[in-house]
């Protein structure tokens, strides 16, 4: 049994579990739904492990408002520089990620890829 991927890109979570549904109606071997991001690491997962940011002791613009964890300390500053870590972005409602963030990877037999390909479609898949 020969296998294929299929990557589907989606605005919503919601999107990509309605989509995974129908394809589990065909030969589905593997699957996972991730979100992404331009920017490394978990961050800061609550406010409380910040401390006090008028002494400077954070790791940078990036951190605060994006949650990036940089390993590489070259790479907080471009960070720093999206629109989105200053605020001043003109994104969608309360700054967020308005594009497809969300991805779908479904591995299925390869006589049912053009019937996957065709079912994220139309379940709103770039």
């Amino acid at each position: 049994m020969s296998e294929r991927t299929v990557f589907a890109y989606f605005n919503t979570p919601d999107q990509a579990k309605q989509a995974l549904e129908k394809l589990k109606s065909l030969r589905l071997a593997d699957y996972s739904i991730d979100r992404f991001d331009g920017y490394s690491g978990t961050g800061m997962e609550n406010l409380d492990q910040l401390g006090n940011t008028i002494t400077g002791n954070f790791r940078g613009l990036g951190y605060l408002t994006l949650g990036g964890d940089f390993d590489n300390p070259d790479t907080s500053p471009l960070a720093a520089a999206s629109v989105s870590a200053s605020g001043m972005s003109s994104g969608g409602p309360d700054n967020r990620v308005t594009g497809r963030d969300i991805m779908l990877v479904a591995i299925v037999d390869a006589e049912d890829y053009e019937q996957a390909v065709q079912i994220v479609q139309e379940a709103g898949a770039l």
